[in-house]
């Protein structure tokens, strides 16, 4: 464990092997104190960033049937829906009153809309001058299927209607076994890194999530973290990286207990340690809420992440915490960090353009 620790310390690359011991037999402190030095090597400065944007859903309609998601509503009920442009129109301009620098754009599996209909979604959100985050990779693999086309060709044509980058949602746990389980008509491991890479090549910057708590093992947690870091290395492509645990309440596994605030920094420090060729770790407050989201910039985050001025997926699981920006501000200068609002690729906004 020494030489682990010395390792990392020196600001060695550890194994999976290595990580692995870690996970089983450091304590929490070990892990923080790890983790924190990582932080404070990669950002000497004390500050921590968050963006202003707005989680838009444009449609619940989904064929996957995710055994996670409490979200979504299968075709056949007719429950679900599709957001009308002129919605989407209100949802933009009510963000951008808000400082809003950017729209996360994402949505169900729909089984019929046609690829132009995302084209011309986008080309409309464009017109309001505001970044698009948009499209997971298991939406990019679904419109391939539905169009016909490659991934390449699909993405190409959303950047040219105006996309921008794209949200690491999907991710859940890269390793088969547990796809199968949790989300067997989503696309397998394989095909999410595809579209990831592919879009790094073709100069889009994308964020990495990780979904755990569920049906994953410590062993398939640093598969899916090997499996990033090692895209990362080949493209330099992704942003950030957004460890997440799962939120039981209304769905197919809500016999799993949620994930504690222990296993959250636990999971977070060493995420932060083995991804040591990612710039920023996003602090998830949306499901552990303030208090544990401060702790976390002690614990490997850098970043506050979104205000979420509106978020649907994790609420429909029961978990509803929210935070204005005047509040994320306060809870990060309260650690002792400044607070510097920024967009998808880390710049920071001036702050003269705040606009107070």
């Amino acid at each position: 464990m020494q030489t682990i620790i010395d390792k990392i310390r020196a600001g060695e690359r550890i194994s999976v092997a290595e990580g692995l011991r870690l996970a089983a037999e450091a304590d929490l402190h070990t892990l923080g104190f790890l983790a924190n030095g990582i932080r404070r090597r990669l950002h000497p400065e004390p500050v921590v960033t968050y963006v202003i944007d707005r989680n838009i859903n444009y449609t619940d309609i989904c064929v996957s049937g995710c055994k996670f998601c409490a979200f979504y509503k299968a075709p056949e009920t007719g429950e679900g829906r599709v957001l009308s442009f002129e919605e989407l129109g209100r949802k933009i301009e009510e963000t951008k009153a808000l400082g809003g620098t950017q729209i996360l754009l994402q949505g169900g599996l729909h089984p019929e809309l046609p690829l132009d209909f995302y084209e011309q979604m986008l080309r409309f959100i464009k017109g309001y001058g505001i970044h698009v985050h948009g499209f997971s990779p298991p939406e990019i693999q679904h419109f391939a299927a539905l169009s016909g086309l490659p991934v390449q060709a699909v993405l190409e044509r959303l950047i040219d209607a105006g996309l921008d980058s794209i949200p690491g949602g999907g991710a859940e746990i890269l390793a088969d076994r547990v796809r199968e389980r949790i989300s067997p008509r989503k696309c397998n491991a394989e095909a999410w890194l595809e579209v990831m890479e592919c879009a790094h090549n073709l100069g889009l910057r994308t964020t990495a999530t990780m979904m755990f708590g569920h049906l994953e093992t410590t062993e398939e947690m640093f598969e899916h973290l090997e499996r990033l870091r090692d895209l990362q290395d080949r493209t330099g492509g992704f942003t950030a990286f957004i460890p997440w645990p799962f939120q039981p309440g209304n769905t197919a596994l809500d016999h799993i207990r949620p994930a504690s605030g222990y296993r959250y920094l636990r999971t977070l420090a060493l995420s932060r340690i083995f991804l040591d060729n990612f710039a920023n770790v996003q602090a998830s407050w949306v499901t552990q809420g303030p208090k544990i989201a401060q702790l976390s910039l002690f614990f490997g985050a850098n970043d506050f992440g979104s205000t979420m001025i509106e978020e649907n997926v994790v609420a429909a699981a029961g978990v509803s915490f929210r935070l204005s920006e005047e509040e994320i501000r306060s809870l990060v200068e309260s650690a002792g960090f400044q607070a510097r609002q920024r967009l998808m690729d880390y710049r920071l906004v001036e702050e003269e353009g705040r606009g107070g």
